[in-house]
């Protein structure tokens, strides 16, 4: 029995081994660090806006709290026209204009070319840099295009007319005409796109406006009035979506319940809202229409981006001159807070009930951890807003919770030294009845309830500590407010990244597909090692099955773990330190205690038995 278990963990640990090798060969390179990332999100107006203006045009990022609107020179590129047969009214001489718009939050780009944004760059306060959140890849594509259609329509790219509405409106119209006219008009309409920020907000609405008048008797292009279109793909930039730097998800929320959905399927049950999400930023599309609508969630490939993620919103035609469609997107930090103001009202909108939240919430088997989460790292920020560094943070919360489980832990080990004890009897019993494995499990229960043992309680730590573990890992891989979160300048700038000290260039181990060497996983070896060795209890050095548990098991992690973010290594490590420390601790305790009672069994075996004198009768 005893080989056979050591052959079955043997197998289990090869599986576990080739498993994650195989899944290692195919993680690309690490993103980009963070010097050329921020020199990359510094001038993305620029990058944003290459084909709209000649060098020399000079800065588009004004001061903050304002707005400019600047006129470059024309596009010498050519221009693709709607391929539905409506014609925009010739305006040739409307010109190309940048308008910039910017609150404390966020800086928004557009050009009047279309009535599009080009960049939306969210300000980074703890880095003093801009991310950009929409990434055009080479061809300058832009988000919130419009087409007269479906989402196979050609955007519209004419040149619009700007009207500044407040500080933080933006009005963008001009006239097209449709073929399909009421007789005697000349079937002239009006499109308007209105943009309305709010200073202190990541929401914001998007009306559009179709206005025809007495000369249109409605809106209908192959079937739809029109399709808006978000896209190619939100930011930050990276090079691969591998899951660990990053990933994208797309999600409805319909019936009250976030559901996850298919790239390419038209999604036409009108969820309340659709998302695009990332690890640290999430796009949220919410229709205020109340005619019917399609979302439609599509990869196609964009130049220069190595992945791409739209959403398109199709709005169904209409039989009717005059249309207006409000919606309200998000485009920000995938945060709990930031998005939870919208379910409560504490929002400048008042808006309540919106389940943004939803967005940012553990998925699937994840999600019931969700309130170790929210708990660790309302723990874990208390902690920083003391010392104001997240590396020092964790190892506080790490010895936090080793003082509260120490009375569990302390309690398993004296299970141990327990079941050792009872060890000579289980395996007397076990022999006695190895044929008749149903008396077996009776007499062994009998046993367990006769010694007041139960064989469970020593591993009640150890499975109390995986729920945690997996809150970590969930906490540093997809939190916002641990982004960017460093701990030791030069060497770990960001604790939910995996650190490195050499970073390969164009070059991956064989096999593992490694892109980097870092320190911490072979940090995290030793400890668990070294906590293995130390730790054993008297009786356990000889037992194959704990080697295997304590020596082998390490090394398997060790693959497991190399990519993960820094801060949950740091963790770790700390946490097999301090368990040393404690075991080491309870292991004295522990041992005093088997030898004084060893003392009380010998002296109890050392004591004269005096028989018992026969009572002499009286005689009276």
């Amino acid at each position: 029995m005893e080989k056979n278990y050591i052959l079955a963990v043997t197998l289990s640990c090869a599986v576990l081994i080739g498993s994650f090798l195989l899944q290692g060969y195919f993680i690309t390179q690490r993103q980009q660090d963070a010097a050329q990332h921020e020199e990359q999100t510094s001038g993305v107006a620029a990058a944003n806006t290459e084909a709209l203006s000649e060098p020399g045009t000079g800065s588009l990022i004004p001061s903050t709290g304002t707005m400019q609107a600047q006129t470059p020179d024309p596009i010498t590129e050519s221009i693709s026209r709607p391929a539905v047969h409506v014609a925009a009214e010739s305006e040739s001489d409307i010109p190309l204009e940048i308008v910039i718009m910017e609150t404390d939050l966020f800086m928004a780009i557009f050009t009047n070319s279309g009535g599009d944004m080009v960049a939306f760059q969210w300000k980074d306060s703890r880095n003093d840099t801009y991310v950009d959140l929409i990434l055009s890849g080479d061809t300058h594509a832009r988000a919130f295009t419009l087409a007269f259609g479906d989402h196979n329509a050609q955007p519209i790219t004419d040149n619009f007319h700007v009207n500044w509405i407040s500080e933080y409106s933006v009005e963008f119209y001009r006239d097209f005409s449709s073929p399909d006219a009421i007789y005697g008009t000349d079937g002239k309409f009006r499109l308007i796109k209105r943009y309305d920020f709010i200073p202190n907000e990541y929401l914001f609405r998007l009306t559009i406006v179709l206005d025809g008048g007495f000369s249109v008797p409605g809106f209908n292009f192959a079937g739809n009035a029109y399709t808006l279109s978000f896209g190619p793909q939100i930011g930050p930039s990276f090079i691969k979506l591998d899951n660990i730097y990053d990933y994208r998800h797309y999600d409805i929320f319909l019936n009250g319940k976030r559901r996850n959905a298919k790239v390419n399927d038209i999604i036409d049950t009108r969820p309340v809202w659709a998302a695009i999400s990332g690890k640290y930023f999430a796009f949220v599309a919410q229709p205020l229409v109340h005619a019917p609508y399609s979302f439609h969630f599509s990869e196609k490939a964009e130049m220069g981006l190595a992945s791409a993620s739209r959403l398109n919103i199709i709005r169904s035609s209409a039989n009717m001159s005059r249309i207006e469609d409000q919606y309200r997107f998000y485009l920000g930090p995938k945060s709990q807070e930031i998005l939870s103001i919208y379910n409560t009202g504490r929002n400048e909108l008042g808006i309540r009930d919106a389940n943004l939240n939803e967005v940012a919430g553990s998925r699937g088997f994840w999600g019931v951890f969700a309130p170790l989460e929210r708990l660790l790292k309302w723990l874990l920020l208390l902690f920083y807003s003391i010392v104001q560094n997240y590396g020092i943070a964790i190892i506080l919360l790490t010895l936090f919770i080793k003082i509260l489980f120490f009375p569990l832990t302390k309690k398993g080990s004296e299970a141990t030294l327990r079941m050792q004890a009872l060890a000579p009897k289980i395996k007397e019993i076990q022999d006695k009845y190895k044929n008749n494995p149903q008396k077996l499990r009776t007499e062994m229960g009998n046993f367990y309830q006769q010694e007041g043992y139960n064989p469970l309680s020593g591993c009640l730590p150890m499975l109390l500590q995986l729920p945690i573990f997996i809150s970590m890992y969930q906490m540093f891989n997809n939190h916002f407010d641990l982004r960017g979160a460093g701990f030791i300048p030069g060497w770990i700038p960001d604790l939910s990244l995996p650190e490195y000290i050499i970073q390969f260039e164009n070059f991956r181990v064989p096999i593992v597909g490694w892109t980097a060497l870092r320190v911490l996983p072979f940090v995290y070896v030793a400890s668990q090692l070294l906590y293995g060795k130390v730790t054993q209890m008297p009786g356990q050095q000889s037992n194959s099955q704990m080697k295997m548990m304590l020596f082998v098991m390490p090394i398997v992690f060790f693959f497991i773990l190399y990519d993960v973010p820094s801060g949950l290594l740091i963790y770790w490590i700390c946490s097999n330190l301090l368990t040393l420390v404690q075991q080491l601790i309870i292991n004295s305790y522990v041992m005093k205690k088997k030898a004084a009672q060893a003392q009380e069994q010998a002296l109890a075996q050392s004591e004269p038995k005096i028989a018992p004198g026969k009572k002499k009768k009286k005689n009276f």
